[in-house]
């Protein structure tokens, strides 16, 4: 077992590199503000994340179940359409979804 100042250090160390690595996108951002690629990564960052989650997220059902695709295309729709229908609400349009897809994989 180490030492406890040598995991008290590591701990030290570990909070600083955490805090920085937390911070400094934040004291650059302020900067960036008006950049053109700051505005463009708002806009897709967040849809480019989501599609990374649905197709990694829905892969193993649909490659388990040749019925789930079509439960999962239709949770997307779901999703799109609540998401651009009420306001671009993100938490309102994946929960239907989510709920969407559940209900049909579990009652069909």
């Amino acid at each position: 077992m180490p030492s406890t100042p040598y995991l008290l250090a590591v701990l030290a160390i570990v909070f600083t590199i955490t805090l920085a690595l937390r911070a400094v996108p934040f004291a650059v951002l302020g900067r960036l503000r008006e950049s053109a690629i700051v505005r463009r990564l708002a806009v897709w960052m967040p849809v480019g994340i989501l599609m990374i989650l649905a197709v990694t997220a829905l892969r193993g059902t649909i490659v388990s179940d040749p019925h789930g695709i079509w439960f999962a295309l239709l949770a997307v729709a779901v999703t799109i359409g609540v998401h651009l229908a009420f306001g671009r609400r993100t938490i309102l349009s994946v929960g239907l979804g989510t709920a969407v897809y559940v209900v049909l994989l579990n009652a069909l």
